[in-house]
């Protein structure tokens, strides 16, 4: 038996394969080389499409976090930039503006001068045609007569023409809503010309505070109104649009013109506004039913004194039991 000693010693050595140009450990390196590039453009992407506003909140939230948090600022998440209800206004960006919009407060501003601007322009308007009515009147011979009875001014709510009784001169038979021929005359004219302007008109009558009512009930109130359909009618027949007319009102003694005398011959008129836009839009949001605040005299004591001097001082109060010119 041999000498267990003398056994020969087998190593075995292992030949380890190619590693196949170095297995797949170069396409974990590309991945992560993509990831950090892919990383790197996003970042410039977000610094480049983030606002200074924005970016300047980041940077004082990351130097006192707590105090932006608590104190708000642009950029930080404050009441400004939260939707109502919760949740992030995601389409806000602080201090950013797209091109060819408006910023809001700069809007309001700019509306503002606009509107203040085409009712500069309306007012001019509505002078000049004061103006031509006036020179109409004058050039006219047959309305030249009535001139005294005529009052023309500008108030908040447009231009008012106010065809007024005189003394001796009413402009309808006593006591009933028919015209007399020299008040047809008058607004005849006055129909051709405000049919040229695009403005709406308001009609209003109105008479004295002497008592007055038939047996059937039929007041100032009705008389009023039935007076200023009358003119309605007849500026309609005169040449002007039916549908220039908004409203026609019967305010019998409810807004006299002299208030200091309610039986002054001038508190029976007849009152045709022409509206501006802003008066117009008002009445009709209100459907006409506004009150007469379209027609509150802007300075009676003057038109009465208009009216007086014109006349020599003839307006003299008339008796406030017997009257039945109305």
């Amino acid at each position: 038996m041999p000498d267990e000693g003398q056994r020969p010693i087998i190593v075995k050595r292992v030949k380890k394969g190619g590693h196949g140009h170095h297995g797949g450990a170069w396409k974990i390196a590309y991945a992560d080389f993509v990831t950090a590039m892919m990383a790197f453009f996003l970042l410039m992407w977000l610094l480049g499409s983030t606002t200074k506003g924005d970016m300047e909140g980041i940077a004082n939230y990351f130097k006192t976090p707590l105090k932006v948090a608590m104190q708000g600022g642009s950029g930080s998440g404050d009441s400004s930039s939260i939707l109502q209800g919760g949740g992030q206004d995601l389409t806000r960006r602080n201090g950013q503006v797209k091109k060819g919009e408006i910023p809001a407060d700069k809007k309001t501003y700019d509306l503002k001068a606009a509107r203040a601007a085409l009712e500069h322009e309306e007012s001019t308007k509505l002078q000049k045609l004061k103006e031509r009515i006036q020179a109409t009147i004058d050039a006219n011979p047959l309305l030249k007569k009535y001139k005294n009875q005529l009052l023309l001014d500008i108030t908040n709510e447009g231009l008012r023409i106010q065809i007024v009784d005189e003394k001796n001169r009413p402009m309808f038979e006593m006591a009933r809503a028919e015209l007399q021929p020299y008040t047809r005359d008058i607004l005849d004219v006055l129909a051709l010309v405000l049919n040229d302007v695009p403005n709406k008109i308001s009609l209003s009558g109105h008479t004295d505070s002497t008592p007055y009512m038939t047996e059937s009930g039929y007041s100032n109130w009705e008389l009023s109104a039935d007076r200023a359909n009358a003119s309605r009618r007849e500026l309609v027949r005169g040449g002007l649009a039916d549908d220039k007319v908004l409203r026609v009102v019967g305010l019998a003694a409810a807004n006299h013109l002299d208030r200091k005398n309610p039986f002054n011959p001038v508190n029976r008129r007849i009152s045709i506004l022409v509206m501006n836009k802003r008066t117009e839009e008002a009445l009709l949001r209100a459907g006409g039913d506004s009150g007469d605040s379209l027609d509150v005299p802007a300075d009676a004591d003057g038109a009465v004194k208009a009216v007086a001097s014109a006349t020599g001082g003839g307006l003299a109060p008339a008796p406030q039991a017997k009257q039945d010119a109305r």
